[in-house]
């Protein structure tokens, strides 16, 4: 049986009670192995709770303040706000072809400019076979050979199809650009000023302090994931952070630091495909919950992770969850949880 722990709120309330409940339920209903949950309200933390093992083979639990999980696709906001930092300094303009930072794309594909592969509008193909899975030693270079010569799937701009290798080529472009390692420049312009400490690149055979076991549902129970190398896609997959650093990141976001508005603005507005919304800004989910608030952030499924970060502007509520499993199913649980914290606020904010 894995252990049920309990939650620390600032505030005691029957929303915060719900929430506490529902996560116990994943628990122990075996749905996933373990998770932590950070909520902040106005900058203020609010709601926090471990659930389950960090290690189930060791049966270590899970601290909410310290355990270090794959955050998979949170991984790409990052890389969002560290990309508009440098198109606030010049570094970089959106609408720049991909080919002049990087020549290897070919030249039939047709204009492909930095907007559009942060909005997922440049038609570039998603992962296919054991992509996904991928355990190579790859640098960000060199992993184009996987996909940069492959046919695009509409032509640039007239379509949306949601993919990471979108972020492979971002990511190079970055770098290029700087004149450094992708992770150094999103660690100089990012993760350091916001004190994102426990936030890192993942790399294999180096765990980092308080990492949890990754796992992966098999038939009743939980097996540990494949091994995998995400370096070469870290733009878009590959960070590994606390619950704690999301909320400080998200936090970051509502108050407005490191970006003029403009930019934020900029970056949280969903693009528009053939008349209709994507509900994808740059790099960003950007939509309305089933009350109509609206909120950004990012959904995140990896292998040996499952995902939740949302940031509700309007009332200052920043929710991250981060689970040690990649599982199917949890959504509507996770979003019961978040609903359940919005009543809980001072006069339902």
């Amino acid at each position: 049986m894995l252990p049920v722990r309990g939650s620390h709120r600032v505030i005691e309330s029957t929303g915060c009670d719900q929430a506490d409940a529902l996560l116990k339920q994943l628990i122990t209903r075996q749905e996933v192995p373990g998770l932590a949950i950070c909520a902040s309200y106005k900058g203020e933390a609010w709601f926090s709770g471990g659930y389950g093992f960090a290690n189930l083979q060791a049966e270590i639990p899970v601290v909410p303040e310290s355990a270090v999980f794959r955050i998979a696709s949170i991984s790409k906001p990052i890389t969002a706000m560290a990309l508009a930092c440098m198109v606030a300094d010049g570094s970089l303009d959106l609408q720049t072809d991909i080919r002049n930072y990087v020549p290897e794309f070919p030249q039939g594909h047709g204009l492909v400019n930095l907007k559009q592969l942060a909005a997922h509008t440049a038609g570039i193909r998603s992962y296919k076979g054991k992509e996904f899975a991928l355990n190579q030693p790859m640098q960000i270079a060199d992993s184009l050979e996987l996909f940069v010569q492959d046919a695009l799937v509409f032509p640039p701009g007239e379509g949306y199809l949601y993919t990471s290798l979108d972020y492979v080529l971002l990511s190079l472009a970055m770098e290029r650009a700087q004149g450094q390692p992708f992770h150094e420049l999103v660690s100089q312009r990012v993760l350091q000023p916001l004190q994102m400490s426990h936030t890192v690149r993942e790399v294999p055979g180096e765990p980092a302090e308080n990492q949890v076991e990754f796992y992966t549902r098999r038939g009743n129970g939980f097996q540990k994931s494949v091994p995998v190398d995400t370096r070469f896609k870290l733009a878009g997959g590959g960070y590994l952070s606390t619950v704690s650093d999301i909320c400080r990141f998200g936090e970051a976001c509502v108050k407005g630091e490191l970006l003029p508005q403009a930019l934020y603005s900029e970056f949280l507005t969903p693009q528009q495909v053939g008349g209709s919304s994507t509900y994808y800004g740059l790099g960003w989910e950007v939509s309305q919950d089933a009350r109509g608030r609206p909120f950004y952030g990012h959904t995140g499924n990896a292998i040996g992770a499952y995902t939740n970060f949302k940031v509700f502007p309007d009332q200052e509520l920043v929710v991250a969850i981060l689970i040690n499993a990649s599982t199917a199913g949890v959504q509507p649980l996770l979003d019961s949880v978040v609903e359940a914290l919005h009543q809980s606020l001072p006069a339902n904010d």
